[in-house]
């Protein structure tokens, strides 16, 4: 259920604001109202916030290793003791600590950690992102020192001072790269020099000096500012001391959990701050404030029944209070209050992102249970169920031991593959494999109108006056899938008025209610022509005045929501068009139910068509290569073939199952939007201690 929430005002002496925002923290039960506050992105919460973003930006192409250590570094002092550590204070405790205080300027951070190791206590971030800035910098100097010797290379390793030399002495000296034509096309009385390379591949190349005078139209070789040797070194230095920044960088990973932390505590800060900068002056006139200074205030949501925490806190510090029902420009928080069994849809809500509005319904009973029936018809087989609820069992107690607790996720995974096995029993689906070659514990399970092998079920006798099943029903296996359809449409039935009826109760008392009466009526109506049209069920003669009473009374009462009732009916019956779209859509939402059939038999086809590729019609013969060679083949063809089903077939229950859930029930019919947001009540967060 969707907990209700109670505004609050608060209201202290402009000096006692900070105190009071801290001791309503220690309370925490109030979501602060969101204010459009600019905030101040300099303040000290927001440089270490993004010191610690890019910290952990560094470190998050390294995996953390199997046994990290908890709180130490591989950085120690000459007495053994460490010398970077997570702080344990708040925030303000290292105002104005950069880089540039350890290491001198930022742009010189020594290659070494010798630096490092005489310094004192330096804020971890600080300490990091000085080695990221001297990887990113190496990086730039060897992609430099690469080009440089890739332009060179072919020139080979010459003394650039020594050209420079010559050209000292008056002789004009000039380096250029051209084509073999190029070079015959020269005037006979320049002079140069060819410049051979046997490693060279390239011939399309010509390398020459020209002595006293330019090439006309060509631009003369650049020469480089060290020898090819020199450079090369260089490089080979530059990446050894990448490879020690990389690895010093590698070695900070083991300290994810504790910045991951870090980013907890300053995101309590800058929640703090955010609250101060939200507390509002009162305007009042001058001669009321008194010397203590102004009055501030601050609103916010509190459960109803943690109401009475914030008025103690009130009487005890003499804060102005009062709290009243949200009105319908508020926009409240939502929280949601489950038991421990409704709450294993939780985490499928959140992998979707959908959460319910304050004024919204709370779908997860209904949710869950509908969705379990979903995932079981779409799955469809008690072997996959089996083998998922083995999988699901052993994740959980991995889990458990892990973190002391059975992860809701895997008991939520379990119900939905229980659900499968009983569904996949019933109707004596194992791995498709056929039904008289199954052992016959499980024939015993299979419902007489779900076995391919009976006669055909008719419907129990309190049912017969209003199903008559049609003059020619199917056979066979068909039979099975004809009353699996009439399964699918009677599941969009009672999940659909079940909607309806949620929306009368949230309507009554106003009139609108008899509108959403008469819609479920109407779908009741439609209900048995989509039988009749795609079964063949006789239509009973009451499903007509079903779908016309529901239209007349849609007509009379949708509009009816205060005012003239006369006023109000002419406006219902000029939204006839809307009220004629509303019908197909119905319509269609009931036939969209059969989409559990359908993807629940593709599944069960493509498991069948695998189980002929793997079995050979004319068996395996004697027992020898060959019958070692066929089994094999069988048992690949199985493994994979049903593997590559299960995965298919996962896949649609989170379209289809999710998709009937959050579409044609709360969209359509409960016309939910999903636009709530989570009830996050200002409090000490920090976990960091």
């Amino acid at each position: 259920m969707i907990v209700p929430m109670k505004k609050v005002c608060l209201m202290v002496q402009e000096k006692s604001s900070v105190e009071a925002l801290e001791k309503l923290r220690e309370i925490g039960v109030v979501h602060l109202e969101k204010k459009d506050i600019p905030v101040d992105s300099n303040s000290c919460a927001h440089k270490c916030k993004a010191k610690v973003e890019e910290s952990l930006g560094l470190i998050s192409e390294f995996k953390l290793p199997k046994q990290a250590e908890k709180r130490t570094s591989n950085l120690a002092d000459k007495n053994g003791k460490p010398t970077v550590e997570m702080r344990k204070k708040p925030v303000g405790i290292h105002r104005g600590r950069r880089a540039s205080d350890i290491f001198g300027t930022e742009d010189e951070v020594p290659f070494s950690l010798n630096a490092v190791r005489a310094a004192r206590r330096p804020y971890l971030p600080d300490l990091m992102i000085s080695f990221g800035r001297q990887r990113k910098k190496l990086k730039e100097q060897n992609i430099v020192l690469g080009r440089e010797v890739t332009r060179i290379q072919e020139w080979g390793d010459f003394d650039p001072s020594i050209v420079q030399s010559i050209i000292s002495y008056g002789v004009p000296v000039y380096f250029y790269e051209v084509s073999p034509d190029v070079l015959l096309k020269l005037d006979k009385d320049i002079k140069y020099i060819k410049v051979k390379n046997e490693k060279s591949k390239d011939k399309s190349i010509v390398r020459i000096v020209v002595f006293y005078e330019k090439l006309n139209g060509i631009n003369p070789f650049q020469l480089p500012e060290k020898r090819l040797s020199e450079l090369k070194q260089e490089l080979e230095q530059n990446e050894i001391f990448l490879q020690e920044v990389e690895d010093k960088l590698k070695g900070f990973s083991n300290r994810r959990n504790a910045l991951n932390k870090e980013m907890e505590n300053i995101e309590t800060e800058l929640e703090f701050e955010a609250a101060v900068a939200g507390m509002q002056k009162v305007d009042v006139d001058s001669q009321i404030i008194t010397s203590s200074g102004g009055i501030s205030y601050l609103t916010g949501f509190v459960p109803k029944d943690d109401l009475e925490k914030i008025k103690q806190a009130a009487k005890e510090n003499n804060w102005a209070f009062s709290a009243y029902e949200p009105d319908k420009n508020d926009l409240p928080p939502t929280k949601i209050k489950s038991n421990s069994f409704v709450r294993l849809i939780h985490p499928l809500f959140s992998f979707l992102g959908t959460f319910p509005g304050y004024r919204e319904f709370d779908i997860s009973p209904s949710y869950l249970i509908f969705f379990c029936l979903f995932f079981a018809m779409i799955l469809g087989d008690a072997g996959y169920g089996l083998f998922m609820f083995s999988v699901a069992l052993l994740l959980g107690i991995i889990g458990k031991k892990k973190s002391g607790s059975f992860p809701d996720l895997a008991k939520l995974l379990m119900i939905l593959t229980f659900t499968t096995i009983v569904w996949g029993a019933i109707n004596g689906s194992w791995f498709q494999i056929p039904h008289n070659e199954l052992p016959g514990f499980l024939r015993v399970l299979i419902l007489p109108a779900f076995n391919n092998m009976g006669p055909v079920v008719e419907f129990p006798a309190f049912m017969q006056n209003i199903f008559k099943l049609p003059a020619e029903v199917p056979v066979d296996e068909f039979k099975t899938r004809w009353y699996i359809q009439f399964l699918c449409f009677s599941i969009a039935l009672v999940q659909l008025v079940w909607a309806r009826a949620k929306r009368i109760k949230k309507q009554l008392p106003n009139l609108s209610a008899v509108a959403q009466f008469g819609t479920l009526i109407m779908m009741a109506g439609l209900y048995f022509l989509v039988l009749n049209m795609l079964l063949g069920i006789e239509l009973p003669e009451f499903a007509l005045y079903l779908v016309i009473t529901g239209v007349a009374l849609n007509l009379v009462f949708e509009q009816q929501n205060g005012g003239n009732f006369f006023v109000n009916l002419g406006k219902g019956f000029g939204n006839f068009f809307q009220l004629f779209l509303k019908i197909i859509s119905c319509f269609s939402d009931i036939i969209s139910y059969i989409r559990l059939f359908a993807v629940g038999l593709a599944g069960a086809m493509i498991a069948q068509i695998f189980n002929d590729m793997a079995f050979p019609a004319e068996g395996f013969g004697e027992f020898g290569v060959g019958f070692l060679i066929q089994l094999l083949m069988t048992v690949l063809i199985l493994v994979a073939g049903h593997a590559l089903n299960l995965a298919l077939t996962a896949l649609s229950v989170i379209v289809h199952g999710v998709r009937l859930n959050l579409l044609e029930y709360a969209g359509n019919h409960l016309e939910m939007e999903w636009s709530g947001y989570l009830y996050n009540p200002f409090s000490l967060k920090r976990k960091g201690k």
